[in-house]
């Protein structure tokens, strides 16, 4: 075939040509607003739900750091063992019952010798809607801990439970080994100051002295805190009333219908928008093709 019946063969079919080179730039620019359309929906997915990449990724971090790692004061030579006992349990009682369980809680604690340390009740809602929720904190002896845990699983049912013992051996030896340290130094600083004879040397003592005897308070409150913290465990004891099933009712709002509305009507306005230039590129590829053939015949 010749070079002129090849531009005339051009010329025929270039209507075809022009098509083809639509098809490719609006397929580009095509992909990127159903690109952009996604990302928004998904975007609004993420704002209705409260959804929060960067809070997720936090909370993920956060709760792999949670778990205790080894520690090198471990001291596994130590035969008596220092344990901490926490504990944390929800229970749910019946409608109208919470004060009657509220006392009878109570009269646990007191039975038991233990500690309430912190005590808030609130109520919720109005109406037939109303219930109560108790948040408390109780110190009880680690000997009677199994006693008065057992005791409280009997109010109401038992929505949630866990228990956790953390092993302060070894910080709590650290502890008892560098208080001995720091009371030697202290005596010696003390026998330096009965021996010194210069009163310049008296008053550096003296200061030496008065940082020392705050060092050892220091420890000794320290060590005393651990062996309170082993000798009385720490309950946090949620107590809530059972909620009205038509705590959750509510009617929808005007202006709420009005919004969703409105947010589907332009989803469906660009939904349009996508499709229209598709169907005329079907169209004209359609038209195009009978025009070939016709040609052809």
């Amino acid at each position: 075939m010749g070079i002129k019946k090849q531009f005339e063969k051009i010329k025929e079919n270039w209507l075809i040509a022009a098509i083809i080179i639509v098809l490719l730039i609006f397929m580009s620019g095509g992909t990127n607003i159903v690109t952009d359309m996604t990302s928004q929906y998904a975007g609004g997915l993420r704002s209705y739900a409260g959804y929060d990449m960067a809070a997720e990724e936090s909370y993920i971090k956060s709760s792999a750091a949670y778990y205790p790692m080894p520690s090198g004061d471990f001291a596994p030579e130590i035969t008596e063992r220092k344990i901490v006992k926490t504990a944390y349990m929800t229970n749910e009682v019946k409608r109208g019952t919470f004060k009657e369980a509220e006392t009878k809680f109570k009269a646990i604690i007191k039975t038991s010798d233990s500690y309430l340390l912190n005590e808030d009740v609130n109520r919720y809602g109005k109406g037939i809607n109303q219930y109560y929720t108790g948040y408390y904190s109780i110190k009880v002896e680690t000997e009677k801990y199994d006693a008065v845990i057992a005791q409280l699983k009997e109010i109401g049912e038992v929505k949630s439970f866990s228990e956790g013992a953390t092993d302060v051996t070894g910080q709590y030896t650290d502890l008892n080994v560098e208080l001995e340290a720091e009371k030697e130094r202290l005596k010696r600083y003390q026998d330096m100051y009965k021996e010194a004879t210069k009163t310049e040397d008296k008053i550096n003592l003296n200061d030496r002295i008065f940082d020392q005897e705050r060092r050892v308070k220091y420890l000794e409150e320290a060590i005393a805190n651990i062996d309170t913290r082993v000798d009385y465990s720490t309950i946090s004891f949620t107590l809530q009333e059972k909620q009205s099933e038509y705590t959750n009712i509510v009617l929808v709002k005007l202006s709420e219908m009005i919004r969703n509305f409105v947010n589907s009507f332009n989803n469906l306005v660009n939904l349009v928008i996508i499709i229209i230039p598709w169907a005329i590129a079907i169209v004209l590829i359609t038209w195009t093709v009978k025009l070939v053939k016709r040609k052809k015949k």
